[in-house]
C-alpha cells in the first residue's frame, strides 16, 4: 500500500466498522468511496458497545463526519 485510499480499495465489498465524530458506530459492507472519503455502506447497522441497535440498510456517509474506517 502506498496511499491511504489503497487501504479502502482493499476493503471494498468487505465488512468495515466506521466511527463517526459524534461517537456513533456503523458497520456494513463497503460498496463505494471517493477522494473525500464519502462512503456507501450496504447492509449497514448502527452499533453501541458492540451490540446492534438498529439496521439501516444502504447508507451514504459524508467523509467529513468520519473519524475512522476499520476492516471488521
Amino acid at each position: 500500500m502506498e496511499r491511504p485510499l489503497d487501504a479502502l480499495n482493499q476493503a471494498k465489498n468487505k465488512r468495515v466498522l466506521v466511527e463517526l465524530k459524534n461517537k456513533r458506530q456503523l458497520s456494513g459492507t463497503l460498496k463505494a468511496f471517493d477522494i473525500h472519503i464519502n462512503i456507501v455502506l450496504d447492509e449497514a447497522e448502527e452499533r453501541e458497545e458492540g451490540k446492534i441497535i438498529s439496521k439501516l440498510g444502504r447508507v451514504f456517509i459524508r467523509g467529513d463526519m468520519i473519524l475512522f474506517v476499520s476492516p471488521a
